[in-house]
């Protein structure tokens, strides 16, 4: 079936001359029958999804034990070793709240795990994961075969 736009079938409706009372109702019912029901359509669950931090490692310098780590943002003008320099300083900011002075962030864990976004954001800094993430090693190789 072809759809057509409310405002064409007005228009179309205009040039036949038709009453205007009449015009209005039926316009407004076409509006009524195009709003979407909102019990209609529900939309399935999201699937959780995980982060990870993949590391390049091709020349094997990296201990076999297992890393964890956050993931985080900042400004492209920033360098990246300011990062745990942001989060300190969020999370100095925080423990001088009630909040915080009941509950202070004793470690950059605990900062990232604790502290609100908004304490974050003051920093220019954006955590991603509040819970630590599995880092994974790569030789940077594709398998030939």
């Amino acid at each position: 079936m072809a759809k057509i736009d409310v405002n064409k079938v007005a228009e179309i409706l205009k040039k036949n001359h038709i009453d205007p009372s009449i015009l209005r109702r039926v316009i407004e019912e076409m509006n009524l029958a195009v709003q979407p029901d909102s019990g209609e359509e529900e939309k399935p669950p999201a699937v959780k999804k995980q982060f990870a931090i993949l590391l390049s490692d091709p020349e094997g310098r990296m201990p076999k034990n297992d890393f964890v780590g956050w993931v985080v943002q900042l400004p492209d003008t920033e360098s990246v070793a300011t990062v745990t320099e942001r989060i300190c300083r969020s999370a100095y900011d925080y423990n001088t709240t009630k909040k915080g002075r009941l509950y202070p962030a004793k470690t950059i864990g605990e900062a990232i795990e604790n502290v609100p976004a908004k304490f974050f954001k003051e920093a220019d800094v954006w955590v991603k994961t509040k819970t630590p993430v599995l880092v994974l090693k790569t030789d940077n190789e594709i398998p030939k075969e």
